[in-house]
């Protein structure tokens, strides 16, 4: 099947003197670990990898959008091997083209419940926005038959109030994602899981997977912090970190910002509470002879990152495809066993599960505002609105549950006097 390598590129210039051609070194910035696309006979596809170099030296995009992109490329990659259909197969009828398959082969997926329907929606995108840069590069025929352009009526309102429609171009070939109306969604759609759960999940953790992922897991569920985040934490981050008096909480600082910087979504900059009991732990496995073994392999750049794998690697950006791995036979592990909790359970839950218990026990001690400012602050949230999603769904979940037990009520009550009739 496809694969896809990372390289290291550093930009050259070709020069030609006395008959001899010789490469010359650019000034330009060296990009660390760009994806490139191979196929299972172990050529590249010289196209989207070309796709990714651009995207890559583009002042809009960074390196993760491209990392990104090229994984949906990659499973679109897989997908043809399996179909064994080239990537510019578009002939005449409509329902035997490359693209219009594989549209349907999402669509299934995400009906199966095999893919989420944000993922859908947006390996449909990557996948056309590479079509779209072929076709203006004139690397594919404008002639042939891919899609047909639509265009679609986006309202903006602007702070006054005032709406205006903004018209963008679509395909009919984009899968739209889909949301329940009146859901409540919390940040990526994913939902907490009880304080029970949660002492559930970290008792096992403790007693089945390693040590690094059962560490990462009591930091997302008692800081919040991301899963990028987590794997960039460093151990000068946890020694310096600041003592709040007479709480038992200590600051992190994290964030482009920081010193030593630690990767954060958006580049927020900011600073999170962490138990002391919980930085205690994490700077005596800093010290223990399990991660000094691990850092002696790490390269000189990477010594300070708390969590490295057996071999010296980051569990940061493309090898936290490592934590990924342990997460699924963590899940597989908790069926065998029937720990209903770990059904669905994905890693950035412990970040809805901190953010919730926070905002609750927030709400119980200030006003509305100031739990939303305080757990806004906690989180590194963009914006309010995000915030806000969690005292919404605090809000319904407690209306939910009373309706429900009046419910119960009711109905064992009616069940009563009929057997009583």
């Amino acid at each position: 099947m496809a694969s896809l390598e990372f390289i290291n590129y550093q930009p050259r210039s070709i020069q030609v003197k006395n008959n001899s051609i010789s490469w010359k070194e650019l000034k330009t910035k060296r990009i660390d670990r760009l994806p490139q696309i191979v196929w299972a006979d172990n050529s590249t596809w010289a196209e989207a990898n070309l796709w990714a170099l651009e995207q890559a030296t583009s002042s809009k995009c960074n390196i993760k959008t491209v990392r990104s992109n090229m994984s949906h490329l990659l499973a679109y990659a897989k997908w043809l091997e399996s179909e064994s259909i080239d990537w510019w197969h578009f002939p005449e009828r409509e329902s035997e083209r490359c693209l219009v398959r594989f549209r349907g082969a999402l669509i299934q997926a995400r009906n199966l419940g095999e893919l989420a329907p944000s993922t859908t929606s947006q390996r449909m995108s990557s996948v056309i926005r590479y079509y779209k840069w072929v076709r203006e590069k004139g690397l594919i025929s404008p002639d042939w038959p891919m899609w047909q352009d639509r265009f679609v009526g986006i309202k903006i309102t602007n702070a006054f109030g005032l709406e205006h429609t903004l018209r963008v171009v679509s395909t009919d070939l984009a899968i739209p994602n889909r949301k329940v109306a009146g859901s409540i969604d919390l940040e990526d759609g994913l939902l907490p899981v009880s304080a029970l759960g949660m002492k559930e999940i970290l008792t096992l953790a403790d007693e089945r997977a390693s040590e690094e992922f059962a560490l990462m897991l009591r930091i997302g569920f008692f800081t919040g912090l991301r899963l990028g985040s987590i794997t960039d934490l460093k151990v000068s981050t946890l020694q310096n970190a600041t003592i709040i008096p007479n709480v038992g909480l200590k600051m992190l600082s994290v964030g482009p910002g920081a010193r030593p910087p630690v990767a954060t979504k958006f580049d927020v900059s900011g600073s999170v509470p962490i138990p002391t009991e919980l930085v205690d732990t994490l700077l005596d496995y800093a010290m223990s002879t399990r991660r000094l073994k691990r850092q002696a392999l790490a390269s000189h750049k990477d010594q300070d990152i708390l969590f490295l794998t057996r071999y010296g690697n980051t569990y940061s950006g493309d090898n936290s495809r490592a934590v990924n791995v342990e997460m699924s036979r963590f899940r597989t592990l908790g069926k065998d066993l029937g720990i209903n909790v770990l059904r669905g359970f994905h890693f950035h839950r412990t970040r809805a599960t901190y953010a919730t218990e926070l905002m609750k026990l927030a709400l119980k001690l200030m006003s509305v505002s100031e739990s939303i400012q305080f757990v806004r602050e906690a989180c590194l949230h963009k914006d309010e609105m995000t915030t806000m999603k969690y005292v919404r769904f605090i809000e319904n979940n407690r209306v939910m549950k009373e309706v429900s037990d009046a419910f119960t009520l009711a109905f064992m009550g009616l069940i009563v006097s009929r057997k009583n009739g």
